[in-house]
């Protein structure tokens, strides 16, 4: 099958190209390693937008976390991903900190960010008063939000696939070759063949190698080697509804070692966030250890000293796609024409998400491609959050469809009618945590221990046969054949 542009990866920046190329007459195709979206960093990080105060001027950090974060405004609105835009404390415990503090006020002025301020002692726990009595001073970024990403991952790609995007799924990318210039679109000077483990192949005039920590393994692929994914992984604590009173802004002490420190924040659930720790790791290694809960709890009660670390009803982690380049990496590869690398998109990669649509493409177009907007392009995307109606509202819905009326997840008030809608959606999930990252079933307190057969059980009604159904990732079965 030949196409346009061919997007390797489908995390939040590789949907949000999508998203954007999808507004084109184009032919597209997103090639995503996993059975679903959103599978690998995008689904296990703090969920922070960041104001933009911390990258170094000048760089592609800091001029796409600054426009990612306004544009995210309107995106999120119309795509109907949640947000809240909650705010920012960068919270000082000494002098040397308070020297921080005016530092990445400095900073983020240069970086031209709106509404900071510095705040001291008596201002901070006028806001915030579980924070601890030796916090000195703060920097107050009022523009900071957190948001779903993996929400705002699935808002971008499922816009995409209605835009008629072409989604391959279950297709880790094994070869790239190059096609010869007779071969290629008449347009374009050079394309490439893209083979999957499989043997699946595509061809593409243009490729987007937006693969995250595998993403200096997909380059080596079409150059020498230009840069190194160095992952690091971070742990963390969920804790239940119960404690959403404990903070209501992103509280972050000051960075260091190249972090930006252990965080206690709000969700956009309703659920408080701790941690995340950073140690060096292989690209698949999402252990949780004693050592590294240790280390965020001590850390956490630093700036919470009152946290209880007991209403914790999850521990995770996630790998962050380091790289020896102190900077995202964006650009079209010299000895390949037509191959351009989203690499390293660490933090604030999240933040910049809804500015990389408009920089792949600009990027696009200096390499060739020709583009043309669509006459018609779906730009929205509704869903029903039975949770959050009134109860007029859902006493209609209900006597309009009976699904709605009947609820599935009791932690979080998760109704069968969002399920079905789900299963029925343009990117349908294949299972258990893939309704839970649509939904949010299975995402409260007991974890799924009660939704979880109900949600198998409408798995196989959709036609998911029972001995396919997995956890999340391939391989992850829960259903097996008796011996």
């Amino acid at each position: 099958m030949n196409y346009d542009v061919a997007i390797i990866g489908c995390g939040v920046t590789g949907a949000a190209i999508a998203y954007e190329l999808s507004k084109y007459n184009l032919r597209t195709v997103v090639l995503e390693a996993e059975n679903d979206v959103a599978s690998g960093t995008t689904k296990a990080n703090s969920g922070i937008i960041h104001a933009g105060y911390d990258p170094k001027p000048g760089t592609l950090m800091a001029r796409l976390n600054r426009t990612g974060n306004h544009e995210a405004h309107e995106i999120c609105k119309k795509l109907d991903v949640k947000v809240s835009w909650c705010g920012s404390f960068v919270c000082a415990f000494d002098e040397n900190d308070d020297k921080t503090v005016r530092k990445l006020y400095e900073r983020g002025l240069e970086n031209q960010i709106p509404e900071l301020e510095i705040l001291n002692a008596d201002a901070v726990h006028s806001l915030e008063k579980n924070l601890s009595e030796k916090v000195t001073s703060a920097l107050y970024a009022k523009t900071a939000g957190v948001v779903s990403p993996w929400e705002l991952a699935l808002a971008f790609a499922e816009v995409a696939v209605l835009n008629q995007v072409e989604l391959k799924r279950n297709f880790f990318v094994s070869k790239i070759s190059k096609i010869e210039k007779e071969k290629c679109n008449p347009q374009y000077n050079s394309a490439y063949s893209i083979t999957s483990k499989n043997g699946e192949t595509v061809n593409a005039s243009f490729v987007i190698n937006a693969a995250g920590v595998y993403a200096d393994d997909i380059h080596s692929l079409v150059a020498k080697p230009q840069y190194e994914i160095k992952p690091s992984r971070g742990q963390y604590y969920l804790l239940d509804h119960e404690a959403k009173d404990l903070v209501s802004h992103v509280i972050f002490q000051c960075p260091s070692n190249g972090t930006k420190g252990i965080l206690v924040s709000p969700t956009c659930h309703g659920n408080i966030i701790v941690g995340p720790d950073a140690v060096s790791t292989e690209k698949d290694d999402l252990s949780v250890t004693k050592e590294g809960l240790s280390q965020v709890a001590a850390l956490a009660k630093k700036s919470v000293p009152s946290i209880n670390l007991g209403l914790s009803i999850r521990n995770f982690s996630g790998v962050r796609a380091n790289s020896n380049i102190d900077d995202f990496i964006i650009e079209e590869v010299p000895e390949a024409k037509g191959f351009i690398d989203f690499a390293g998109i660490k933090s604030p990669g999240l933040s910049a998400a809804c500015a990389m649509g408009s920089e792949a493409l600009s990027l696009l177009e200096k390499a060739g491609l020709h583009i043309e907007s669509k006459k018609t392009f779906i730009d929205e995307r509704h869903h029903i959050r039975f949770a959050e109606l009134t109860p007029e509202e859902k006493e209609k819905l209900t006597k309009e469809n009976p699904a709605y009326g009947r609820v599935i997840c009791r932690c979080e008030t998760i109704t069968e009618g969002e399920i079905i809608a789900a299963l029925n959606s343009p990117i349908k999930p294949v299972s258990v945590d893939g309704i839970k990252r649509r939904t949010n079933a299975g995402m409260g307190r007991c974890q799924g221990g009660f939704c979880s057969p109900r949600v198998i059980d409408l798995l196989i009604k959709s036609g998911i046969p029972p001995e396919q159904i997995t956890q999340d990732k391939n391989g992850s079965y829960i259903i097996m054949e008796a011996l």
